[in-house]
């Protein structure tokens, strides 16, 4: 093993950062986070609830992307509702792995104050590899890996293979997640969002699973920054976003790993990459906010069943610009029907000529 990574340095694992680098950006994503439950506070019972279910199916949706491993959404988004007590008509019955996956996220969230053991860890990779398998390959559930060395983590054609990390060896194992795990559950004056950061890093350095480390990282992740919120409810995705910017992730990943124990850079880049979180939650949010105030000045309103779907389309993020053609054509209506449609709407006070001109006349919702 030719790379010194950050686990075979003289002063691992006593991570180092400098405040002076972090304190805006921290400050900065800390008043994100009470601005976004501020609005989350506004929103009445229904929507907050489809907020909560919206977040959590991406949560956990997009974490597994990250690993290259595409999960039924409609069936996480089943799991989820279910667990939280949520109506779930129309939604299909989730599997035993995807229903696996999500009693994952939601104890980390859930339970976010409880102590984590190594028993809770192997509780969670259990809930991920219920057949005991990875893909046809037979691994280590419910326990620290063993065996098979070096664990090491490579992109490439046979032959070609690139090591971009080499984790430590099994049987040290045991020694690093005590030493992570008391880490963990000291009260340390650490603020919550950095100690996701660094617990998140921490652990996928050790990387002490056959598989699933990247995923259950992203977990204990999230039962930080729920600790951050001091709350359960997740309204926003930072493993969306991680989605997002999976090449800047792995990349700062492995820069790291490959580094002293001054973290620093992983640091910035993670309260980075949770600002833009924060920040695409918050415009969803006033959308959601704008929307329900739009329906509630309408109420009474009468609109038949396209209407209804072309103004749902339009809050939702219509592709370009609306015409009558483009009514016809999504409600599967005549031309003249379409027509008659939006002209009961512009005398309703719903929709609106724009100033645009051209071939095609535009319309667009009045605000």
């Amino acid at each position: 093993m030719n790379a010194i990574y950050i686990w075979q340095q003289t002063d691992w694992p006593n991570f180092t950062w400098d405040d002076a680098k972090l304190s805006y950006k921290l400050g900065k994503v800390r008043g994100l986070q009470g601005k976004l439950v501020g609005k989350m506070s506004a929103l009445g019972f229904d929507l907050k609830n489809s907020a909560i279910l919206d977040t959590l199916t991406a949560d956990i949706t997009k974490s597994s992307e990250i690993e290259g491993e595409i999960l039924n959404s409609d069936q996480v988004r089943s799991s989820v509702a279910r667990h939280l007590g949520i109506e779930t008509e129309g939604l299909p019955e989730a599997d035993r792995y995807v229903d696996g996956v999500v009693q994952l996220m939601m104890d980390a969230t859930q339970n976010y104050m409880k102590p984590l053991t190594d028993e809770r860890l192997f509780n969670w990779h259990a809930a991920l590899f219920p057949t005991g398998r990875s893909g046809m390959y037979k691994i280590t559930v419910a326990d620290w890996r063993q065996g098979v060395e070096p664990m090491q983590v490579i992109s490439g054609a046979m032959g070609k293979e690139k090591v971009h990390y080499q984790a430590p060896d099994s049987d040290n194992i045991p020694f690093q997640m005590k030493l992570f795990l008391d880490w963990v559950n000291d009260d340390q004056k650490i603020d919550p969002v950095l100690k996701a950061a660094i617990a998140h890093l921490w652990f996928v350095t050790i990387h002490p699973f056959d598989d699933g480390n990247g995923r259950i990282a992203r977990t204990i992740m999230d039962l930080f920054l729920a600790r951050a919120d001091e709350m359960p409810h997740r309204f926003y995705s930072m493993s969306a976003e991680i989605r997002k910017q999976r090449k800047g992730y792995y990349e700062i990943l492995e820069k790291t790993q490959k580094g002293g124990v001054d973290i620093t850079g992983w640091l910035e880049w993670f309260l980075d990459c949770l600002e833009a979180a924060l920040v695409n939650t918050e415009k969803s949010i006033s959308t959601v906010l704008q929307k329900a105030a739009f329906w509630d000045r309408y109420r009474l309103v009468s609109m038949n069943e396209r209407q209804i779907k072309m103004v749902n389309l339009l809050w939702d993020g219509f592709d370009g610009k609306l015409t009558s053609s483009k009514w016809g054509k999504i409600t599967k209506c005549s031309a003249d029907t379409a027509l008659r449609d939006i002209q009961d709407l512009m005398t309703k006070g719903v929709l609106h000529k724009t100033d645009e001109g051209g071939r095609s006349t535009n319309y667009e919702l009045v605000m």
